[in-house]
């Protein structure tokens, strides 16, 4: 462990899903390939560690105003209390630890509201591990991290969702990314130029709808189709994938003015997935913003609630956000950050 007088921490960026999402989900990512193109943002999951003596392990949710003590043990139970945690915990324990025990106190918080569909599980989980890797010293790469986090929440815990989350966390920046079977990823950065980065920040808008999601109930219901091949819910996945690879075509040749038809053709998609993924106080919202001055927008994340995607006119960004503000929504500025999951020492005290 550590030496003493040291605190870690470890920072991983939440992330918007600007195309492809649903792709990256099994069975279609098994069958067919997934392509998902997504950003990070400058909103954080950050996770500190506190080493301690004694025979207790201390587990501090901040933003859910959580907190509990559990005995010194090898393994946790995962079934209740902070789940991410306890199996994050359990995991590094097995198999980076020896099935040594580490007395602790470890403290999360994120920056966005429960469920807001910006990944922000996920960029927990890769926060806690980039925290213990820094403890540790674990010889762990980006792959491996992302790859761990996806287990932790897919398969240990049975949390319903897709791969795009834990590798947007890890990686950080603008990518696109490649979903095969057997587990097979490709990550690959979208180097744009600045001119077109400022450009995107200065037409992007999150609006908070201000209802929180279940996503894997919505998920579940994908899955389903997937799974029965529904010939609706598959064509809408074949037509997400596409919009992926068109819209990383447009970015890349600074051809922004078709990314509105891009993002309006997928949210059409997407709504034919799942019958939850939209709503009508989501669909309400959505014209009010087209009205006054959008050009496109989405959900972001599974869907059902959380945070929208807005693309509008730089000049009437004020005018959008006073009319969804009027309806209650919450409007958020976009920056993008180009890091992944960064973790570090200070001192205790700092």
């Amino acid at each position: 462990m550590h030496q003493d007088g040291l605190i870690i921490r470890a920072r991983a960026p939440l992330r918007i899903g600007l195309a492809g999402g649903g792709t990256d989900l099994s069975p279609y990512c098994d069958e067919y390939g997934g392509s998902v193109l997504n950003a990070t943002i400058s909103n954080y999951a950050y996770a500190t560690i506190q080493p301690r003596a004694g025979d207790t392990i201390n587990f501090v949710s901040n933003d859910l105003g959580s907190a509990e003590e559990l005995p010194l043990a090898a393994e946790l139970e995962t079934g209740c209390g902070l789940r991410l945690h306890r199996a994050v915990y359990n995991r590094i324990v097995r198999d980076y630890n020896d099935g040594q025990p580490l007395a602790l106190t470890l403290t999360t918080s994120v920056e966005c509201p429960e469920g807001a569909g910006l990944g922000a599980s996920s960029a927990l989980v890769v926060a806690v591990i980039g925290a213990f890797k820094t403890l540790l010293g674990l010889p762990l790469g980006d792959f491996d991290i992302a790859h761990l986090a996806y287990e932790i929440e897919r398969k240990d815990l049975a949390m319903s969702g897709g791969r795009q989350d834990q590798y947007a966390a890890t990686f950080g920046g603008m990518n696109f990314m490649e979903f095969a079977r057997n587990d097979r990823v490709i990550v690959n950065p979208l180097h744009l130029e600045r001119r077109v980065l400022l450009e995107l920040e200065a037409s992007i808008m999150l609006c908070f709808t201000g209802t929180s999601r279940v996503s894997s109930d919505i998920i579940d219901q994908q899955v389903t189709a997937m799974e029965t091949h529904r010939d609706k819910t598959l064509d809408a996945l074949h037509q997400l994938k596409r919009d992926a690879l068109e819209m990383k075509a447009a970015l890349l040749r600074n051809e922004l003015h078709l990314l509105s038809d891009i993002l309006r053709h997928s949210w059409e998609a997407k709504k034919t997935t799942a019958s939850s993924v939209t709503s009508q106080s989501i669909n309400a919202l959505y014209e009010e913003a087209l009205d006054a001055g959008g050009l496109a927008g989405k959900i972001s994340g599974a869907g059902g609630g959380g945070f929208m995607i807005l693309l509008v006119d730089p000049l009437k960004r004020e005018n959008v956000k006073s009319r969804l503000e009027g309806h209650g929504a919450t409007l958020w500025s976009c920056k993008f950050s180009d890091e992944g999951v960064q973790g570090w020492t200070t001192p205790i005290g700092t």
